[in-house]
């Protein structure tokens, strides 16, 4: 079966024109790639452009410090990302001059890069013919091939795989790998296929037999649990406490409001955020006015967040027992500080209420 040439062809005339294409680089390709995992591209534009106008090259980027570099990646989500980015740089710098390496073996030895990633910076910056398998080119080819093993096992995996490289036309890796995301992206949809305008569409088993909605093949779901936590809005002398996670934690090296998450033995929302208040900053507090719910999902649970204005019982200094600092901060300094969504939504209503003058200053 082939249909290569007609994918290419196709690709010739409907490339995505996008930031990390008009000006290629190895650098580019890899913040982007990075960047793109589990978000829309749509989302990444303005990110990109803004860490491009920032950190143009790899060297400016590993003499940044942390917290600029989670500054500047807030709201995309998934931090460690950007904490592997940074790392990679240093290792970059120290180790091979401020260059990324040519070879796939050698960029999964960077923080961040996997089998996907290094595929495609190697194929796309360097010209190496290895296919770069991800969300994309897995339905692409589920449905080119009707593999009946779900894309995401390990049989779907090996089969997905290997089925790319052998299609792969040599010389031709970067554009190939691009052409299958952007004919995913576009046309080989998860729903609702466009298979009348797919330039691929006679080579298309799924589509010969009537079975592309039924492919990919996907793995049963696993129930996701969700979680009650609770957060304080600590307030002494015109400022309140925020706590800046662990690194090796979720979303480490950000700051948060402190709380954490409801247990069986805790009677309601208020005991819970007294007990947690005394396990993580060693002092007990006074729970006040509910100050918003706030509802996110992560990547293996949900949560509803409940806030509430705070006040310490005592003077006694609040001590970081579980977390690596914390900060007295004004409400008006709160943005130099990065955040998750909803921590940032909590800092965000609470410089709305202080300028209308719902909060003491």
């Amino acid at each position: 079966m082939s249909f290569a040439n007609s994918l290419l062809d196709w690709y010739a005339e409907n490339a995505r024109e996008l930031p990390w294409r008009s000006r290629q680089s190895a650098y580019r390709t890899w913040v982007s790639e990075i960047m793109l995992q589990q978000t829309q591209v749509e989302t990444v534009i303005p990110y990109f452009e803004a860490w491009m106008a920032r950190f143009p090259d790899i060297k400016s980027l590993a003499a940044a410090d942390e917290q600029e570099v989670l500054t500047l990646w807030e709201g995309l989500g998934y931090y460690s990302r950007a904490r592997n980015l940074h790392r990679a740089a240093k290792t970059l710098v120290e180790e091979f001059n401020g260059e990324l390496p040519q070879i796939p073996e050698a960029l999964q030895r960077l923080p961040g890069i996997g089998p996907y990633t290094a595929a495609a910076i190697a194929s796309i910056a360097f010209g190496a013919d290895v296919a770069a398998v991800d969300g994309n080119f897995r339905r692409v080819f589920s449905r080119l091939f009707n593999i009946t093993s779900p894309a995401r096992s390990t049989d779907g995996e090996k089969i997905i795989w290997k089925l790319a490289q052998e299609n792969l036309p040599e010389g031709k890796g970067g554009t190939y790998n691009q052409a299958l995301m952007d004919l995913g992206a576009s046309i080989c949809t998860p729903v609702n296929p466009s298979c009348d305008s797919c330039p691929v569409s006679r080579a298309c088993l799924a589509y010969e037999l009537g079975l592309q909605e039924e492919r990919p093949v996907k793995l049963p779901r696993k129930k996701v649990p969700h979680y009650l936590v609770t957060a304080a809005v600590i307030q002494r002398d015109g400022r309140v406490l925020i706590a800046q996670r662990h690194n090796n934690s979720l979303l480490g090296g950000l700051w948060e409001f402190p709380g954490g998450t409801k247990e069986e033995g805790d009677a309601d929302l208020e005991s819970c955020l007294q007990r947690e208040i005394q396990e993580e900053l060693g002092v007990d507090i006074r729970v006040g006015t509910p100050f918003g719910d706030y509802k996110h999902a992560y990547t293996h649970f949900k949560i509803t967040l409940h806030a509430f204005l705070c006040e310490l019982v005592s003077r006694e200094e609040p001590q970081p027992l579980a977390s690596q600092a914390l900060a007295w901060v004004h409400v008006n300094d709160l943005e130099d500080y990065p955040m998750g969504k909803v921590d940032r939504l909590i800092a965000n209503r609470l410089a709305k209420e202080l300028m209308d003058g719902e909060l003491p200053g």
